[in-house]
């Protein structure tokens, strides 16, 4: 269970993330991220983020190029939020694929 701090610096990394891939795909026409949630590990050193690509057969396209451009992704946070914190997390992307899982209930429920 995460305490208020982990939450209220979860809930900031993911704004300032979302904020960054949000300008990086206005270049990429066609595929949206949108950075799901985020989890901070209890000392704040790892923050696990989790992305929802759309459309989803580029998913592990989009994960590949985050997982190579990290060190990037990384300064540009930390160059965002160096006045709120103090180490700036090491950071972990995994897709988010819930709403396909949802879309793929919805669909069995239908026939």
């Amino acid at each position: 269970m995460q305490e208020t701090r982990q939450n209220r610096i979860a809930r900031l990394l993911q704004k300032e993330l979302s904020l960054i891939f949000q300008s990086q795909t206005r270049m990429m026409h066609g595929v949206m991220v949108s950075v799901t949630r985020c989890r901070v590990s209890p000392d704040l050193s790892i923050c696990t983020a989790y992305l929802s690509v759309f459309p989803s057969e580029k998913g592990e396209e989009i994960i590949n190029n985050v997982n190579t451009n990290m060190k990037t992704i990384r300064y540009e946070l930390g160059t965002r939020v160096r006045h709120q914190l103090r180490i700036i997390p090491e950071l972990r992307f995994f897709i988010d694929d819930s709403l396909d899982y949802i879309e793929h209930i919805d669909e069995l429920l239908k026939k």
